[in-house]
């Protein structure tokens, strides 16, 4: 069944929240749109409604790079089918760029600004007006360096301008039947690397690959955290495994496989963090824009 079929079957049943006919009326009256589309649940509205009240005028563009987790990449492209969207592939080249490879905490605004490059250059040669993303209201509440690069770019954070929380994101996607509407969070595989350590092509396969095989065990919300060992272990790493805090017991019962999976990825060590999944694990090391001396 298309989206389309979906919409109007609970336009019959269900009032359409509020927040959603405000979403319709700010992207109509852009006329023709870019959405920056990673596959996650934000930005997967944002080009469900771009292309419900834009038709050809909506254009996703996801940018494929090595932070790209491959099972993302599908499910993006997954979801794009199902919305009916056009949907644009583009290379990304952020691994090129020192200040994406120093991994700094700044390390997202130098992927964000490789990304918005790339949107803008895309926005001439397929002739359209906005560039647009999938930044809600509540991302406003962390630290995100990306937000100064889509700044820059003069990118529209249409869920902040029609004041959508997550939660309300994920109750407009539900009710327009996005099957990604529940479904945790994506993120680039470069932010499960501790800031301060270099980000390399060899790390994010490493993280990519055990990602993908603890789905496979059944876990559905995973993080791999990359961490170097030190002393005569230096060149070793350690992968700290977040999952759900209702998966725990799961991953505490598959233990000795996922050890063995870690390890045929080359992993030294494999631990298991009781505080569960939680995004931006890493920003508790931050103070304010500074690392805290631990």
């Amino acid at each position: 069944m298309l989206l389309k079929d979906l919409s109007r079957e609970r336009m019959a049943t269900v009032e359409r929240p509020q927040r959603l006919l405000r979403l319709e009326s700010c992207i109509r009256e852009m006329g023709s749109a870019l959405i920056c589309y990673s596959g996650g649940v934000d930005s997967a509205l944002v080009l469900a409604v771009a292309h419900e009240v834009l038709g050809p005028g909506a254009i996703g563009m996801t940018a494929v790079s090595p932070s790209l987790a491959p099972f993302e990449k599908e499910a993006a492209v997954a979801i794009a089918r199902q919305i009916g969207a056009r949907h644009e592939l583009v290379e990304s080249h952020e691994i090129e760029r020192p200040g994406y490879v120093a991994n700094a905490s700044d390390r997202c605004f130098h992927c964000k600004s490789e990304l918005y490059d790339i949107a803008t250059l895309k926005q001439r040669e397929w002739n359209v007006a906005h560039v647009v993303n999938g930044t809600n209201l509540d991302d406003l509440g962390d630290y995100r360096p990306g937000l100064e690069a889509a700044a820059n770019a003069k990118v529209r954070s249409v869920l902040v301008e029609c004041e959508f929380h997550k939660e309300d994101v994920r109750e407009a996607a539900h009710y327009l039947g996005l099957a990604i509407w529940d479904k945790p969070a994506s993120a680039c595989l470069s932010s499960r690397i501790p800031y301060g350590t270099a980000v390399t092509r060899e790390r994010l396969a490493q993280i990519g690959g055990l990602e993908a095989e603890l789905r496979r065990f059944g876990l559905r919300q995973v993080r791999v955290r990359w961490h170097a060992l030190g002393g005569l272990a230096a060149d070793r790493a350690l992968a700290r495994v977040e999952v759900a805090r209702d998966e725990l017991s799961a991953a505490f019962d598959a233990r000795d496989a996922i050890v063995e999976a870690a390890k045929r990825f080359g992993f030294a060590y494999t631990t298991l963090d009781l505080q569960g999944y939680r995004t931006g694990s890493h920003n508790e090391v931050i103070s304010g824009k500074s690392l805290r001396v631990l």
